[in-house]
């Protein structure tokens, strides 16, 4: 077990009281024993920060100087790393205890899989049961693809990615470094793309081949059954660092940049260009041929149908839940704002006449 001095060390924060002290993993404030971390980011927790039984403490200079005005019965056995982030230290020092526990995939290649023979599988690869890599497949050292996934031809995973149970991975694809993707995400499929031809006498949908891939920078995470779809002539694009839920829907030739997090069941509609550092809430989705600029928040069940230029806005469109019989009443009045409109514009003007 790690010493609190060397945890401190390790992750840059300051040490408050016995640096000996040993510790084995993080545990929630109201669960955490002596042995363990847990961490304080929200003062509303303060209180109860103080009575938790957790052995050491992440916190912030401003939550120790409150805790240590209001010590708590186990005050003075505890262990505080003081950080300026305490919510990022906990998050890198649970990294670090999970690492420990995590399960380890010795190189090698499962009898059950296929692999085709011009693809480039370096021996440090983990490739499981009833895997599928296809010809000209180019894999990284040390990557990891679990059960049943399928890598189609000619796509490439960087050094140190995993890839769990059933991905599937189309043609042309190109995933970065350290990256992870979870089970049930589609890599690569046809975009949603149609050219109508229709008449009086009938018609057709003509589809659009979709002749180009996905590009994913390194350090990106998918989310389960997140589907990515191919470009129609050139990459849909992910950048570095950007983090994806589950069961989101990225179009064709969408471009989003760095370090964005996008929560579950949102939707991005073709050919719009996410900034870096955008934060995209549940649910949320996008008109096609949009730019959102840097730096933009998204609130969850909001939906954007045109571009955003200025960095670092703060959108919302969600219209609060009522009964049901107080929605359709609102509704109704909603339907008559024009008529209420053109009634109120006849009384300005006849009011205007008369003085």
């Amino acid at each position: 077990m790690p010493t609190a001095i060397e945890l401190a060390e390790q992750f840059q924060v300051s040490l408050v009281g016995d640096g000996s002290l040993a510790l084995q993993g993080l545990a929630p404030l109201e669960r955490a024993q002596s042995s363990q971390i847990s961490f304080l980011s929200n003062p509303l927790y303060r209180q109860q920060a103080s009575e938790s039984a957790a052995g050491g403490l992440i916190l912030s200079q401003a939550d120790l100087d409150f805790l240590q005005a209001n010590p708590g019965a186990n005050a003075s056995k505890r262990v505080y790393f003081v950080a300026k982030n305490p919510y990022a230290t906990f998050a890198r020092m649970a990294q670090f205890f999970a690492k420990a526990s995590a399960p380890i995939y010795a190189p090698g290649i499962h009898p059950s899989a296929v692999v085709d023979s011009s693809a480039v599988v370096p021996a440090s690869c983990h490739i499981g049961p009833f895997v599928q890599i296809g010809p000209g497949v180019t894999l990284g050292e040390r990557v990891v693809l679990l059960g049943n996934t399928a890598v189609a031809r000619n796509s490439t995973i960087g050094n140190d990615s995993l890839l769990y149970p059933n991905a599937s991975i189309y043609a042309d694809v190109r995933i970065g470094e350290r990256c992870i993707i979870h089970s049930g995400a589609v890599i690569g499929a046809d975009g949603f793309g149609f050219a109508p031809d229709f008449s009086a006498a009938g018609g057709e949908w003509v589809k659009i081949p979709q002749t180009g891939g996905v590009t994913i920078g390194n350090d990106v995470e998918i989310g389960a059954s997140t589907t990515i779809d191919r470009g129609a002539m050139s990459d849909t694009v992910i950048g570095a660092g950007t983090k994806i839920d589950n069961q989101v829907q990225i179009a064709h030739n969408v471009i989003v940049g760095n370090c964005c997090v996008i929560a579950g069941c949102a939707a991005i509609s073709g050919s719009t260009k996410i900034g870096n550092f955008c934060i995209v809430g549940g649910a949320a989705n996008f008109a096609g041929h949009l730019s959102i600029a840097d730096r933009t928040t998204i609130s969850g069940n909001t939906s954007i149908i045109r571009s955003i230029t200025e960095p670092g806005q703060h959108f919302t469109g969600v219209y609060p839940s009522m009964p049901h019989g107080a929605w359709e009443k609102n509704a109704a009045i909603l339907r008559g704002l024009d008529k209420i409109r053109q009634r109120l514009r006849l009384l300005d003007k006849s009011k205007s006449s008369d003085s």
